[in-house]
């Protein structure tokens, strides 16, 4: 007994498109911003889908950046406040200078999720 496969996109004609390369340009620039493939951008609008974008992935990972670096001073803000033998070099100017590094990173972070998060569409 035979089993009947499901035709696949991959199996299937190829649509072409001709543009120019600024228009192909900003396709391609759509498509990343949407995070998807061209062809699956192309695909969606074709059929009428409105493509919702998603957060830009170059800021995500300057918030990652920032929650690291982040992390790594709390870290040593542990160390001295647990009396860790490793931080005994630290001096009040020390601790200091590292809360104001910890305040401007959280100001730094609070500037990208500003430009990262949008307002609903109404």
């Amino acid at each position: 007994m035979d089993a009947v496969k499901a035709p696949t996109r991959k199996g299937s004609a190829p649509i072409k498109v001709y543009c120019l390369p600024e228009e192909r340009a900003r396709i391609e620039a759509n498509a990343a911003s949407a995070g998807v493939s061209k062809s699956t951008f192309l695909l969606n609008v074709g059929q009428g889908y409105r493509v919702q974008g998603i957060v830009d992935y170059q800021q995500v990972r300057e918030m990652a950046r920032i929650h690291g670096d982040l992390g790594r001073l709390g870290g040593l803000l542990k160390m001295w406040l647990t009396n860790d033998a490793r931080a005994a070099r630290f001096g009040p100017d020390t601790i200091w200078a590292l809360l104001n590094r910890i305040d401007t990173r959280q100001e730094e972070l609070g500037r990208v999720m500003k430009t990262v998060v949008r307002p609903r569409a109404k």
